[in-house]
């Protein structure tokens, strides 16, 4: 018996990974695909599926043919997001940057290929925002999502998203591993991100990366600027800059980072792109 699966329970490892096989792409999923994809008997499907819905992990759609997931799944979502240390201490953080600049603010950690939404502050403002706690973002197609990647080696990003073609969202998406880590160098580089219409043509983002003890980004805090109208002022990008890289800088402090004595940012002028 490998050492590394003595104690692992195989029913359990299945039932977590049928759970996992439902997405944002794929709502509603039925015994017989469940099975294929999980490679296991569909009648062990049907009694996994007879056991979560019990326990309120799923439920019967499209008239009892198929499955989709369940309350008890947000359920343990919102536990973990308020389980997050970094949640808690980010919230007075992300209001005091809404408040400085009029835009919605918004602190993302990374799982893997995606950029997830812990924590988020709106703005009062027309616009309207696709993103709410819980989105799930394309890390290499965002900037939130390349704040929180910019310490990626090259390695790192080659074991991440393998040697194929990286799937693009917009006209300015980084099609290849290498041209992904020739970016996030820059990034690392001056200390934060920004861009207009690098993953919606309508909106821009200035987004920093946020630190633990070891000097590791673990999460990244951004704020989302919509294009403004041909009446309306030009946006003071360098007092915008310089309050995400404060706010930053100062949640990695709360977390044990030992800051540099001048923030990355804090005095940069603005950059268009």
């Amino acid at each position: 018996m490998n050492e590394d699966n003595r104690y692992t329970v195989p029913a359990l490892e299945r039932g977590l990974r049928l759970l996992g096989e439902f997405s944002r792409q794929d709502r509603v999923l039925g015994a017989p695909e469940l099975a294929r994809r999980l490679n296991i008997p569909r009648s062990t499907v049907f009694r996994m599926l007879n056991t979560l819905e019990s326990l309120g992990f799923v439920r019967k759609a499209d008239g009892g043919a198929a499955y989709k997931l369940d309350m008890a799944v947000l359920r343990l979502g919102f536990e973990y997001l308020a389980s997050l240390e970094i949640t808690d201490l980010s919230r007075p953080l992300l209001e005091r940057v809404r408040d400085a600049t009029g835009y919605s603010t918004n602190l993302v950690v990374r799982d893997r290929r995606s950029a997830v939404v812990v924590a988020k502050v709106s703005a009062p403002t027309p616009f309207v925002s696709t993103v709410f706690v819980g989105t799930r973002l394309p890390a290499h197609a965002t900037l939130l999502g390349r704040a929180v990647m910019c310490d990626l080696a090259l390695p790192e990003l080659r074991e991440l998203y393998g040697d194929e073609p990286l799937p693009p969202h917009s006209p300015h998406t980084p099609r290849t591993v290498a041209a992904l880590h020739a970016l996030l160098q820059e990034d690392r580089a001056r200390g934060y991100v920004i861009e207009r219409g690098f993953y919606e043509a309508i909106v821009g983002s200035i987004a920093a990366p946020v630190r633990d003890g070891s000097g590791r980004v673990i999460a990244a805090l951004g704020v989302t600027i919509p294009t403004p109208g041909p009446d309306e002022p030009a946006i003071d990008e360098g007092s915008v800059i310089r309050a995400v890289c404060a706010a930053a800088h100062e949640l990695s402090t709360l977390l044990d980072y030992a800051q540099p004595a001048v923030a990355p940012g804090a005095a940069a002028a603005p950059t268009r792109r």
